[in-house]
């Protein structure tokens, strides 16, 4: 598949090419002249996406929520590794690149969240905040989307489940604590390793990991049930921290935990070798012949059941040491059911006060 490479190590940014959408019938590649530099620094753009609706419904068999809301498509933050980055090709986009440089964010999303939970035949569950993005990456900080968000879910009295790298979801323990003393709140935190090094090069735009871990212990301190996702475990590359990671999460009074096996969808694949290449040439193989070895002799296995933890003995080991961990620091000893018996639909606005 042709790329546009506007740079190798492009800083503060995962992926270093703009991979063409897999939908477009023609593809882009740069020329550049020999005496034109490569780019060092790609801005990041801001759209609004105007969304009639928010909320995403899911029937998939191994993932623990059935709907969810993302305040935005695409993410700064720059995971090379992220599953979402596909969804940028169904806008004609690049999921390299343009997936953490153009991001489009839904300013009226708890607007339209607010109408869809007042819907009479709106049912409440679990309601994912965060699957294919992140809530607090760094425009959130000035629009404020995702507390619009939240501020909503607890005048509803609606369950919700944060997932985030981002320490800035402490500023919103002032909704979270209230709405986790009820049994409607839980925050995850994505922690796939401790290495700063690895993380800048990993997520560059991320919150840093021992930040992370603080973010951990303020949250559980202010009594939200907050879980440790180490995810993804990387083959050759973080496998090795899943007990470190588990214990020092724990130590920062973390109660659940999680972890998925690296996943390679779609264009996914070729971004995360390119990176692996570029940043680790000397571990690149390996790292592809342990996917393979968990994948069924191939790079990626979307299949339910077994594309979030693999199969084989590699996987089978990763998954006995992340059991063993997790026994030996006492996670995951009770289940946490967040509780739908609490929603309730605001009452209108009386006409005779809109008057007022």
């Amino acid at each position: 598949m042709d790329k546009e490479k506007p740079g190798r190590g492009l800083r503060g940014r995962g992926a270093a090419t703009n991979t063409s959408s897999r939908f477009l019938e023609w593809t882009r590649e740069a020329q550049l002249d020999d005496d034109t530099p490569p780019a060092s620094r790609v801005p990041t753009m801001l759209f609004d996406d105007r969304a009639k609706t928010v909320i995403s419904w899911n029937r998939s068999p191994d993932i623990p929520f059935d709907r969810s809301v993302n305040p935005a498509k695409g993410c700064e933050h720059g995971c090379i590794y992220c599953y979402a980055r596909p969804i940028h090709a169904y806008l004609g986009l690049s999921p390299g690149l343009d997936f953490e440089t153009k991001i489009f964010v839904k300013r009226d999303a708890a607007a339209v969240l607010r109408a869809e939970l007042s819907r009479p035949g709106y049912r409440a569950g679990v309601l994912a905040l965060g699957a294919a993005t992140d809530p607090y990456q760094p425009f959130e900080r000035e629009l404020g989307i995702t507390r619009q968000i939240l501020e909503v879910l607890a005048e509803f009295g609606h369950p919700v489940s944060v997932t985030t790298k981002g320490a800035l979801v402490e500023r919103d323990i002032d909704i979270l604590a209230p709405m986790a003393a009820q049994g409607l709140a839980q925050v995850n935190v994505s922690l796939p390793t401790l290495d700063p090094e690895l993380a800048r090069r990993l997520e560059p735009r991320a919150t840093a990991p021992h930040r992370r871990v603080e973010t951990l212990r303020r949250l559980a301190e202010a009594g939200i049930p907050t879980a440790v996702l180490v995810a993804p475990v990387i083959p050759a590359l973080t496998d090795h921290e899943i007990e470190h990671i588990l214990e020092t999460a724990a130590a920062a009074g973390v109660s659940q935990a999680a972890y998925v096996l690296l996943r390679l969808p779609l264009e996914v694949r070729e971004l995360f070798v390119d990176w692996l290449e570029q940043h680790y040439p000397d571990r690149a193989r390996h790292v592809m012949s342990l996917v393979q070895q968990a994948r069924g002799g191939r790079d990626n296995d979307p299949g339910f059941g077994s594309r979030m933890r693999g199969s084989g003995t590699y996987a089978d080991l990763i998954r006995q040491r992340f059991h063993l961990a997790c026994r030996r620091n006492r996670l995951n000893e009770r289940t946490l059911d967040l509780r739908t018996d609490l929603f309730r639909r605001p009452d209108p606005p009386s006409p005779q006060l809109a008057l007022f």
